[in-house]
């Protein structure tokens, strides 16, 4: 699904793009892509999928094999990155360590040969803007992760760019301050009005953060569409597996896709329900406890033999009746709830 109406001018638009290396298949495939304008697009995959790629040739730190890449309708194919219009977030933030957060935000002011005092009084103000102000003359070293992202934002931004490169940029953090960062970035995005693209291969971070979703694999594209669209109605097996929260099951008449929190469980044996399209046996292999809800690990015998399926339970509901390791059970599910894989 193309998430760009006429209605809707696109921010950047690929088109046929390539890039080959040497040996082996090509990086990325002949794909193409529309990104809106004003949105947050997150380029989705497994590692090697091309999305990293993809990303580097649109700010120009890879050249294009062939195709073509626009922003804004001005082919920017063979520019500079620095001619572009484009910034990017490195994962590692690559700030400068000998440098204050004040003099990292300036330095490419002052490599466009930007005086002092009009350099440093922009970065001020963009530190300010990210809630940095106060920590201006502290040097990266001295700075938590989440403060120096803040600065590796404000670098970016000083640039005045049109769209934002994001490269993994959270990978580096702990799992509670990535949770925080990825709110501050998506509030930032709004409220800065550009377009983000945001490379990660965490699935949670893409449904996250995205307006537009765009799942990769082996170079290709094979889903592009809102974080609703894409897990709700998978395109293809690999991206109900990718995502995660998908079980994906031989019938005997084909394969389907059924959500674990739509399967439904009990002791082994019992009648199918009435609405079910069917269902098979299986043993419990793992129970996860999670807070809100239990995930049960199960191996299941399907028309093809056993594979591993798995059940999300909501707390309350394990707790009225247990299942535990080794128990066989029966699985089974609404029509409603199947896709076809």
């Amino acid at each position: 699904m193309d998430p760009v109406t006429p209605l809707t001018p696109a921010a950047v638009e690929l088109v046929a793009l390539t890039k080959r290396y040497a040996q082996g298949a090509p990086a990325v495939d002949n794909i193409n892509l529309r990104i809106a304008s004003g949105s947050y697009c997150c380029l989705l995959g497994p590692s090697g999928c091309g999305k990293s790629t993809t990303l580097r040739m649109i700010a120009g730190h890879e050249t294009v094999t062939s195709g073509d890449i626009l922003l804004e309708n001005r082919n920017i194919t063979t520019l500079p990155a620095a001619a572009r219009g484009t910034a990017m977030m490195f994962q590692s933030f690559a700030l400068f360590p000998h440098l204050s957060a004040l003099d990292n935000v300036a330095f490419s002011l002052k490599m466009k040969g930007v005086d002092k005092t009009t350099r440093h009084k922009q970065a001020q103000d963009l530190l300010e803007r990210v809630a940095m102000g106060h920590l201006a003359q502290r040097k990266p070293g001295e700075l938590s992760g989440g403060q120096q992202q803040r600065v590796a934002l404000a670098r970016a931004l000083i640039t005045q760019p049109r769209v934002l490169l994001l490269d993994e940029p959270l990978s580096a953090l702990d799992p509670f301050l990535r949770i925080q960062m990825r709110a501050e970035l998506r509030r930032w995005q709004k409220e800065l009005g550009l377009t983000f693209i945001h490379v990660t291969h965490s699935q949670e971070e893409a449904m996250a953060l995205a307006d537009t979703m765009v799942v990769m694999n082996q170079g290709l594209i094979e889903q592009v569409g809102s974080p609703h669209e894409v897990y709700n109605t998978p395109a293809t097996e690999f991206i109900a597996r990718f995502m995660g929260g998908h079980n994906v099951i031989n019938t005997g008449a084909g394969k389907i896709a059924v959500r674990n929190d739509h399967m439904l469980i009990a002791p082994a044996e019992p009648t199918a329900p009435a609405t079910g399209i069917g269902g098979m046996g299986a043993t419990i292999t793992d129970v996860e406890y999670q807070g809100t809800y239990v995930l049960l690990g199960l191996d299941a015998s399907t028309a093809t033999g056993p594979t591993g399926v798995s059940v999300m339970l909501p707390e309350a509901k394990f707790a009225e009746r247990p299942y535990a390791l080794g128990e066989s059970v029966h699985l089974s599910w609404h029509a409603a709830h199947a896709l076809r894989a």
